[in-house]
């Protein structure tokens, strides 16, 4: 099946007549070209004709330098520029880890549900897929401790903040206990950590990268969420050991660095804060979204119980892109994404999100894309449907 939601980078279904909620994009008023721009002139000015060849395997120094440097002041967790490798996005960053750390027929376990696309990934690679039940407070450790007794993966794959699709967040216990498993199990986890800066209430958990030194975690990290996704850059926080095998394999012995031109380009815009207060924008502006979605479908406020809306049971997340939201038993996602369609309203129903095809009561609504008042009429549109 080919459509709009088989990419979070799409965006054929984007039209006048259809508020397409299920997009998990940035909204095109969020882009920030002026500020990538600048930077870019920057580097240009410079004058530094190394930015156009091939490029240090790991990612150039000066910028793995400004990345570290910039995680710590948002994040509060220091970072070596060493413990830094310079991938094309978390995409990339899955499908290498794949290539390196699997064999086709190899078992991962992934959350349930999960970010669709990363299935897609895994199931190129012929990998086996596990899934692992979560809560509200992300991953259920007991549910994998009992599945560790059965079998265990070459890795785990989690969100452990504001999770797509449930925007649940991992707790600090259940990180821990994460980690302690992987070092009594010898799999490895991979922490997709896309949505750390984007917390809206509170604070979010300290990073996956903490742990890094256990030789057991890769925190993925992306400028997609928090820049821009045309980039195409992000980044993996591991061990000198993993990342020697990363920065060894033969696609990067032939081809050099993954992002040479574009950590260029962004150099000065990561180094001078200027990258931190348009994440500070950011997080007022999504909130707003969010809170514009929330209000439409008669949700509880962020941090607050699940309430039962006229339609739809809903929890409202503490930060991320996403709402999920329950329908009614008996009522079938699936079914309704037609007739939503007719309405001008879209959504992705639940079972794209399950490596088993459940949870066919729920769907997963996004608020980042659309401006607050397309939100709110989106929102309409959806509980006229239902």
């Amino acid at each position: 099946m080919n459509s709009a939601h088989d990419t979070e980078t799409t965006q054929t279904t984007v039209t006048e007549d259809v508020i397409d909620l299920g997009i998990g994009h940035p909204g095109l008023s969020l882009l920030p070209v002026d500020l990538v721009g600048d930077s870019a002139r920057a580097a240009f000015e410079r004058g530094d004709p190394r930015m156009l060849q091939y490029g240090y395997e790991q990612g150039a120094g000066e910028f793995r330098e400004a990345l570290a440097g910039f995680l710590e002041r948002t994040t509060g967790s220091p970072l070596a520029p060493a413990d830094l490798f310079v991938s094309g996005g978390v995409s990339q960053a899955l499908d290498l880890l794949s290539s390196l750390f699997t064999r086709p027929g190899d078992l991962v376990f992934v959350e349930e549900p999960t970010y669709f696309l990363s299935l897609r990934i895994f199931a190129d690679h012929g990998l086996r897929v596990r899934s692992i039940p979560t809560d509200a407070d992300g991953l259920d450790v007991d549910a994998l401790t009992e599945a560790l007794g059965e079998e265990t993966p070459a890795f785990l794959y989690t969100i452990p903040v504001h999770q797509n699709p449930t925007g649940a967040t991992m707790s600090e216990p259940r990180r821990r206990r994460l980690v302690e498993l992987a070092e009594e199990h010898g799999f490895l986890v991979l922490a997709d950590e896309v949505y750390q800066l984007l917390t809206y209430e509170g604070d979010a958990p300290g990073p996956f990268s903490r742990f890094i030194d256990t030789g057991r975690v890769c925190a993925l990290g992306s400028f997609s969420k928090i820049l821009a996704p045309g980039l195409r850059m992000g980044w993996i926080s591991a061990d000198g050991e993993i990342l020697r095998r990363i920065v060894g394999s033969g696609f990067l012995d032939s081809g050099g660095g993954l992002a040479p031109v574009s950590s260029a380009l962004l150099h000065a815009a990561v180094a001078d804060g200027r990258l931190e207060r348009h994440v500070a924008g950011l997080r007022a502006a999504y909130r707003a979204r969010r809170d514009a979605l929330v209000v439409a479908l008669g949700a509880p406020p962020a941090g607050a119980p699940a309430g039962d809306a006229a339609l739809l049971r809903v929890t409202a997340p503490q930060g991320g892109y996403f709402i999920w939201a329950e329908l009614p038993e008996g009522t079938s996602a699936v079914e309704v994404l037609p007739r939503a369609r007719e309405a001008g309203v879209g959504f992705v129903p639940g079972p794209r999100f399950s490596a088993t095809e459940s949870l066919s009561r729920y769907l997963r609504i996004s608020f980042s894309y659309y401006d607050p008042e397309r939100i709110a009429e989106g929102a309409r549109r959806l509980l006229s449907v239902l």
